[in-house]
């Protein structure tokens, strides 16, 4: 069976989560329930990220403890992915023992190979990336490129990693594997990186105490990075669990924005190559979800926006929806209320919502409310094969706004054979069995493939075509070929799956 091993980025506890964590979030569950679908042996992580600098200072501006900020903000971003109905396998924070465990064990190996040296640093560090700048990449009076607030100028003794040593390895790695970053504008951003050279770069702090200690040298502790990174192999035994961590390893894929690339697919390769691990990860990228034309984020001057304000518009599946329907994975967005809203209604209420609507009532009143059998013939089964095809291509290479379309067509196509068609003004009959069986068969694949994005609605659709068990199981691609339905189920009516929304 296949494994596929899918991650979200640990998020910082500095604040509550919000849209652009979300929608990270939601795209792994999404991807990962396709691909439960299609009977892989699926794993989805996701957590928190809870140790450094700027976790230290926010906890004291707030007037606590590190640890209780950590346990504050953690228990957020589990409220709202269960908000969200997130299906996540595990959930890490870095500042469990397990993962102390962990880190400290693939550094000691990275310490023991030869690859970590101690000397000073002095450079301009931007505290809400926790990260170090060349003075060439920062703003006029050393303003950070991503948060444009001031970087600070910090010297210290530490430990280093020896990063320029893998140049060579990175650079083989990336010409044996040409898909190792998607979509490509962000593996040839990635290679650009590369072929500047790479830097030693520091790996440890002696300033600060809220971190993972190193095992070598009780004055200092892991900078941040090398501790959030290390989550990964964490959670699939690599301290604990060799043998499911050799299982589950080489089907890693690590879902990431566009502002943590270097970190993810220069450094993290590296620091594995250097604990002797020669498995690397996938990594899938998507840019900002941004409010009028700025990065929406957790600090800055722009509005913050929880997932539970746009759930209690529209709904938890209508949120999952829209939000990856309208947003393509890749690119920058622009997130707005009104798109979000439209997205809804033209997709959910007015198209899907509707049919099933629809079908369930003329199924009522013009066969006794039992479904018909589809046409083997039927005109809408051409439309059902090209879609899936085009559906299970985007899924697989993790771009769901396209998936999604491809899967809508089926919907609109058969509202529109049902238009055409005017079963409604029909006598029951033979005519009118032929046109409501194709509906209900295009009803229930488009349910089976809306799954991954709307899973409640789709089991409370499934139902009311009459259908056994749950759309959950039903495997994939058979469960998407033309004819499943087998007739002669009873279909029943409800209130709307999807009421409209005022914009």
């Amino acid at each position: 069976m296949p494994r596929y091993y899918a991650t979200t980025p640990i998020f910082y506890v500095n604040d509550a989560p919000h849209i652009g964590h979300t929608y990270n979030a939601v795209t792994v569950d999404a991807v990962t329930r396709w691909h439960r679908m299609l009977g892989d042996d699926v794993w989805s992580l996701t957590g928190t990220d809870e140790h450094g600098l700027k976790v230290q200072r926010s906890a004291e501006e707030n007037g606590r403890t590190p640890q209780e900020q950590a346990d504050l903000n953690s228990d957020r971003f589990r409220e709202a992915w269960a908000g969200v109905n997130l299906a996540n396998d595990d959930f890490i924070r870095t500042t469990e023992p397990r993962h102390h465990q962990a880190v400290q064990a693939l550094l000691q190996k990275a310490y023991d190979n030869g690859f970590v040296y101690q000397d000073t640093y002095e450079g301009w560090y931007c505290v809400r990336c926790e990260a170090y700048y060349e003075e060439d990449d920062l703003l006029d009076d050393h303003h950070c490129p991503i948060h444009k607030a001031p970087a600070e100028w910090m010297t210290e003794e530490n430990w280093f990693f020896k990063l320029s040593a893998f140049q060579e390895r990175l650079e083989a790695w990336f010409e044996a594997v040409p898909d190792n970053i998607t979509p490509g504008g962000y593996r040839n951003e990635a290679m650009g990186i590369l072929k500047l050279g790479l830097r030693d770069v520091s790996m440890t702090r002696s300033s600060i105490d809220w971190g993972i200690p190193v095992p070598w040298d009780d004055d200092h502790v892991f900078y941040v990075w090398y501790d959030a990174l290390i989550n990964y192999a964490t959670a699939v035994g690599y301290a604990d669990d060799p043998e499911r961590f050799e299982a589950w390893w080489p089907a890693a894929h690590h879902f990431i924005g566009k502002d943590i690339l270097r970190f993810h697919t220069i450094y993290w390769p590296a620091m594995l190559m250097a604990a002797g691990i020669e498995d690397m990860p996938h990594f899938h990228v998507h840019g900002f979800l941004l409010l009028g034309g700025e990065k929406m984020s957790k600090s800055g001057n722009v509005t913050k926006i929880a997932p539970s304000e746009m759930t209690e518009v529209l709904g938890v599946d209508g949120f999952r929806h829209a939000l990856l329907r309208d947003h393509p994975f890749g690119p920058d967005s622009e997130f707005s209320y009104e798109s979000m809203v439209e997205r809804y209604n033209t997709d959910l209420a007015n198209n899907y919502g509707n049919l099933i609507s629809r079908v369930a009532t003329v199924v009522g009143k013009k066969c006794d409310g039992v479904g018909p059998a589809p046409q083997a013939d039927s005109p809408l089964a051409a439309v059902v094969a090209e879609s899936y095809a085009t559906a299970a291509e985007a899924w697989d290479k993790v771009q769901p706004s396209q998936a999604l379309d491809a899967t809508i067509r089926i919907v609109r196509d058969t509202n529109e054979y049902l238009q055409q068609n005017e079963p409604w003004k029909m006598d029951p009959g033979p005519e009118v069995d032929a046109v409501m069986g194709d509906a209900i068969e295009a009803a229930r694949i488009a349910t089976v493939l809306l799954w991954p994005t709307i899973p409640e609605a789709a089991e409370a659709a499934w139902k009311r075509l009459g259908l056994d068990g749950t759309v959950a199981e039903q495997p994939l691609p058979a469960a998407a070929d033309w004819g499943g339905y087998p007739g002669g189920l009873t279909v029943s009516t409800g209130d709307p799956l999807f009421p409209r929304v005022k914009g």
